[in-house]
């Protein structure tokens, strides 16, 4: 019996020590546990603090591309429309003018588009086409640009009668469209100067050749105020008489081609440009 007795006693107490060790043990592995999870957490912790950085970097990067791309499209455009001297041309013209230009000349007659040695032929060719488009009379009409001015001449056989001031109806088509253009575009000045030959002239009404030349200059700066609505501040008549001839007036021919109104617009030429090739 007392055999029983203490086999029992030293069974609870072996008993009571191996779950004391379990409990340790087990008390250790719950310690690490708590120890790797606090690490794990403050390991988490500080990824999602770095990557809510990046992401405030990358939103803030994404936003200076974005300003960027904004800055380089007013640029180019910027770009586009700055007056730049090209090759060939002594006018300042803007890409997009050139590109609008050169479209336009691939659509003509290539043996016309070949008689235009350089830009600055192109660019006469062009506004030539442009403006007398749809006019039933062209002949007579001559456009050319000069660095920054456009030069419209139009013989008297187009405008006047021999000796007269009085404009044409046959002239009429032309100053519409050129009242068109003037009216588009109010920073645009135009100055009408009248030209004669020679040969003496003396009326009633006339005095001289300086006399004619100015009522011809007159007479069609009153009908592009009046009848096409031009703001008369954009325009100036003058008269040259026979003081600025273009050929000699040694022949009738020459003669009639020094009778003639010359039409100077003198626009910010690039708007000029953009006006007439983009109508």
């Amino acid at each position: 019996m007392k055999r029983i007795v203490v086999s029992l006693g030293m069974l609870v107490a072996l008993t009571s020590c191996v779950s004391k060790k379990k409990f340790i043990a087990l008390q250790d592995q719950h310690n690490q546990t708590q120890s790797s999870l606090s690490k794990t957490l403050l390991e988490k912790e500080a990824l999602e603090n770095k990557y809510k950085k990046i992401e405030e970097r990358v939103e803030d990067f994404n936003t200076k591309v974005s300003a960027l791309k904004s800055i380089n499209t007013s640029l180019t455009q910027e770009s586009n429309n700055k007056l730049s001297m090209v090759k060939g041309s002594k006018a300042p013209i803007s890409a997009v003018n050139l590109e609008e230009i050169n479209q336009q000349l691939a659509a003509m007659d290539p043996n016309e588009v070949a008689q235009a040695k350089t830009l600055n032929d192109s660019i006469n060719l062009v506004l030539n086409k442009n403006l007398v488009k749809g006019l039933e009379d062209t002949a007579g009409i001559n456009i050319e640009v000069d660095e920054t001015v456009v030069m419209i001449n139009v013989s008297d056989d187009l405008l006047f009668n021999t000796g007269s001031y009085r404009v044409s109806t046959k002239a009429y088509p032309l100053l519409e469209k050129l009242s068109d253009v003037i009216n588009s575009e109010p920073s645009v000045e135009v100055m009408i100067e009248g030209h004669t030959d020679p040969r003496t002239i003396k009326t009633n009404v006339l005095e001289d050749n300086w006399d004619l030349s100015v009522k011809r200059a007159t007479s069609i700066v009153r009908l592009l105020q009046h009848k096409y609505k031009v703001t008369p501040g954009q325009l100036i008549a003058s008269g040259r008489s026979c003081y600025d001839p273009l050929v000699e007036n040694d022949s009738r021919e020459n003669r009639a081609l020094n009778r003639r109104t010359r039409i100077v617009i003198m626009p910010n030429l690039d708007k000029f440009l953009s006006m007439i090739v983009s109508k």
